[in-house]
């Protein structure tokens, strides 16, 4: 449905057969090029909604916004590059994870949903010992039931949802609820903690948001086949939008690392332009289109190792994976320096508090342990000079993994 054909080949992925196990199917990540059909679910309005991803498809396709990371001269992130996200919102860069790289995290990813409940409020995972997030303060594991949207139209995270999406009718042997957000994903995984050390990535953060750039959050999103929730259409960002210093980027932007690829049916959606709008009427626009399916939106459509990164100002959602295909999708947040300094935390992410310099010191930290813990897995590369850290040495080994233990509690959220 939509799909464009490089990548339905390679991410083709759903959840290995449960059968006999006791456990929910959502639990189990099949591999990049498997392809069962199990949980996938059908919808009365299906050619409806098929036409309208083929067609964001071909629109998100046509936009001059994407292709590898690449720097000039001094290692200034390329103008064209620089100009087309601040036109459209987003961009996305093709290739960044390599085969060997997406091998760690499909690794660490297997692994981790192991550690997962069996089910909300569980004291136990797949193999009897207590689960991932025991012990810990800050918030880990997200629940929902499957298919559904679990904010839209609520007040929760300061009523960034004002309008609910569709929710399919799951099929007769799906689980009636799912794991799809993991909070403080870099104490969990040593690929995700590498990846967020990635030269390139950090070069685009100091790039967009200056040589300071702080923080904000890290997340892993999983939208497994017939089963994924929906997120509906908010934008990010709760402090900035009366100040008289307000930007098309003082809310900061996300990364959004494809493990499998993602489609139209499984990704996120994005209104291009409207980061740099200070007011937008969501459920006026939501009004207008008759349904969910915003006619100016579009998908981001990219391939496995390909990532996004998303103006968090820009109007997007996504919605409920009905389709065969996995995505798991590492988030990886970054803002001005400016923008955080000073500030009141929202709560969203992290707790509330005043954001001060000693509060983004530590938080920044996590940096240079990514950095280190890259540069043990990759010492051919060039490693990213986080000018913040400048002088402070910083190792990798189990002492500095248990140091991660509940770092997410301090989240720069504004």
């Amino acid at each position: 449905m939509g799909s464009h054909p490089a990548i339905a080949q390679e991410q083709n992925c759903c959840p290995a057969s449960a059968e006999g196990s006791g456990v929910a199917p959502s639990l189990f990540l099949c591999k990049r090029g498997e392809m069962t059909a199990t949980h996938v679910t059908t919808d009365s309005d299906a050619d409806t909604m098929e036409q309208y991803f083929a067609d964001g498809e071909r629109r998100a396709l046509e936009l001059p916004n994407r292709g590898p990371i690449r720097f000039v001269g001094d290692g200034a992130l390329h103008p064209d590059i620089v100009a087309a996200y601040w036109e459209y919102g987003f961009y996305v860069f093709e290739g960044v994870f390599g085969s060997d790289e997406l091998a760690d995290m499909e690794a660490d990813l297997a692994a981790l949903r192991r550690r997962f409940p069996t089910h909300r409020g569980s004291a136990v995972d797949l193999d009897g010992n207590p689960p991932i997030g025991t012990g810990l303060k800050a918030q880990n594991v997200i629940w929902a039931k499957s298919l559904s949207d679990p904010v839209g139209g609520s007040r929760r995270a300061h009523g960034r949802h004002p309008v609910k999406m569709h929710e399919p009718e799951a099929a007769a042997d799906a689980p009636d609820e799912v794991v799809f957000v993991v909070h403080g994903s870099l104490q969990f995984s040593d690929a995700c903690l590498r990846a967020y050390g990635h030269p390139g990535l950090l070069g685009v953060a100091a790039a967009l948001n200056g040589d300071d750039f702080t923080p904000f959050n890290e997340v892993l999103f999983l939208k497994d086949p017939g089963v994924g929730p929906s997120v509906a259409w908010h934008r990010d960002g709760v402090t900035h939008w009366d100040s008289p210093n307000w930007d098309q980027g003082s809310h900061g932007f996300n990364f959004m690392g494809q493990v499998f690829g993602c489609t139209p049916e499984n990704g996120v959606w994005v209104v291009p332009g409207t980061h740099k709008m200070r007011d937008v009427d969501i459920p006026g626009m939501v009004a207008e289109a008759g349904s969910d399916r915003l006619p100016h939106a579009v998908p981001l459509v990219c391939q496995p190792g390909d990532v996004a990164v998303t103006n968090r100002q820009a109007v997007h959602g996504s919605f409920a994976n009905t389709s065969p295909q996995a995505r798991v999708t590492i988030n990886m947040g970054f803002h001005r320096r400016a923008s955080v300094i000073g500030q009141m935390g929202s709560g969203i992410h992290g707790t509330v508090g005043l954001l001060d310099h000693d509060r983004i010191t530590e938080r920044s930290k996590v940096i240079g342990i990514a950095i280190e813990a890259r540069k043990q897995r990759y010492p051919e590369e060039t490693p990213f000079d986080y000018r913040p850290l400048a002088g402070q040495n910083f190792s990798f080994d189990d002492q500095a993994r248990s140091a991660l233990a509940d770092y997410n509690a301090l989240d720069l959220s504004v």
